[in-house]
């Protein structure tokens, strides 16, 4: 409940500083401030309890999983404004006002880890969806910018429509807009499955399956990744990403279970995941641009990451919260580094590592822990995903095929390490500050800590 509250009361407030403050560089660290005052509030809320005394009805039930899960994405945000908050301030003319949504997408992404209903559900994905579409047009003089914009507003009200048939079919079967509702009281005592519950469940599957990027429902991503300004790419993919995931996980935790009998639900989520890692994979092969191939890797990274919705064990939570944490920490390091980079093609980066050694050795460990390599977070997360299904007992071969699309994904992060260190060539950055480099520094030691030390991470969640 904090996390809610509190991130819509600093969206206001940052709306209201834009009249007030002139100063564009002053926005960054007002942000800055209130990412910290979040993060302890949702800290207290997580050990000693919320400072709002609020009956949700509940329509919002707040767990350990959920909480900690907002911690991460707290502390992902802060980093990516200390890291690229001057990059937004070159976006466009309206600072407070970016900063502002990226509150209110917080907001949304609060009420996706501890929704109850699936009322709560659609409006946390409205929050979180609509400033994002107005992020992605940010750019107004880039008609790019403008036609990722439109295409996501586009796809996004499409979805939404599934989404809403989804809920409205599965209120029909069961009565009910709870997660959880007893079989005994559906529907007059009534233990059997419905028809309308099934198919408004396969509505939100593949209402989710679009808002993770997940194939076939990816079409979207690489145009509206590609387009957006880099800045803001760089929160979609990793932030709003993995609060999507929590949410698409506890959907299907509660609601899966009670009509397996009707669908086989691990057969419908094996096809979207081999889906995924196989286009996501062969695709970012054959990029010419470094942020479209990290574009296409976002659609098989959220392949990986469909491995704990489709496990729904606890493995899979764990996994989820490492995986969240790996993959956010990564992808901030590497799109930070990318923004600074005139060039965005793979030639770009030719001779990085003479130019500017720190630049390229923090993109090397952050595209190494993309890839899964051992001693970095990547690899941890990986392992504890293919854990998440060898555990469930069946359809193993996911994880021979999770394997070798791994190893596909290592040779076009390499060709990145490639460019850097073993081409010739002048690759041109703007100017790098000292701090930048002591942040990018940072978040490569953390890749680094957790692919050592992943419980250094778990045992917060856990005492």
């Amino acid at each position: 409940m904090n996390a809610i509250i509190l991130s819509a009361i600093w969206g206001v407030v940052l709306m209201f500083c834009s009249v007030l403050i002139k100063n564009k560089g002053v926005y960054r660290h007002i942000a800055a401030l209130g990412l910290l005052v979040i993060l302890a509030g949702n800290i207290h809320e997580t050990y000693h309890g919320s400072f709002f005394n609020i009956d949700t009805h509940e329509m919002l039930r707040f767990s350990r999983f959920g909480l900690f899960f907002n911690t991460i994405l707290l502390a992902a945000t802060l980093l990516y404004v200390l890291l690229s908050g001057r990059d937004v301030e070159k976006a466009g003319g309206y600072v407070a006002e970016y900063f502002t949504l990226i509150f209110f997408v917080l907001c949304g992404a609060s009420i996706l880890t501890s929704f109850n209903t699936l009322l709560m559900l659609f409006i946390g994905i409205e929050i979180l969806s609509i400033p994002l579409y107005i992020l992605t047009g940010s750019d107004k003089r880039n008609l790019r910018s403008n036609e990722a914009a439109l295409k996501y507003f586009l796809m996004g009200a499409f979805s939404t429509g599934i989404l809403l048939m989804g809920i409205a079919l599965v209120y029909g079967g069961t009565g009910s807009f709870m997660l959880e509702v007893p079989r005994s009281a559906i529907m007059g005592g009534y233990k059997g499955v419905s028809f309308l519950e099934v198919t408004g469940l396969l509505f939100l599957l593949v209402a989710m399956s679009f808002k993770v990027s997940a194939a076939p429902f990816h079409f979207w991503t690489p145009d509206v990744y590609d387009g957006a300004p880099s800045v803001f790419t760089s929160f979609m993919a990793t932030i709003v990403k993995a609060a999507a995931f929590a949410a698409f996980l506890k959907l299907f935790e509660a609601r899966v279970g009670d009509t397996s009998a009707a669908v086989d639900w691990k057969l419908l989520l094996s096809i979207i995941i081999v889906s995924t890692l196989l286009i996501g994979n062969v695709t970012a092969v054959f990029q010419q641009s470094v942020k479209r191939m990290l574009a296409y890797s976002s659609i098989a990274q959220a392949g990986f990451m469909l491995f704990a919705v489709f496990s729904l064990n606890d493995v899979a939570k764990e996994g989820l919260l490492l995986y969240a944490t790996a993959y956010s920490l990564a992808t901030i390091g590497v799109f930070a580094v990318l923004i600074k980079m005139k060039d965005v093609t793979f030639e770009g980066f030719n001779g990085l590592a003479r130019k500017n050694p720190v630049l390229a050795a923090t993109t090397t460990i952050c595209l190494l822990s993309l890839a899964g390599i051992p001693l970095t977070a990547g690899f941890f997360a990986k392992f504890s995903m293919l854990s998440a299904v060898i555990k469930t007992g069946t359809y193993t071969w996911l994880v021979v095929v999770a394997v070798l699309f791994a190893a596909v994904s290592a040779y076009y992060y390499f060709r990145v390490i490639q460019a850097m260190y073993f081409k010739e060539g002048d690759a041109q950055t703007e100017e790098v500050t000292g701090g930048f480099k002591v942040l990018l520094i940072a978040v490569a030691a953390l890749v680094i800590l957790f692919g050592v030390q992943p419980q250094a991470l778990l045992n917060w969640f856990y005492f």
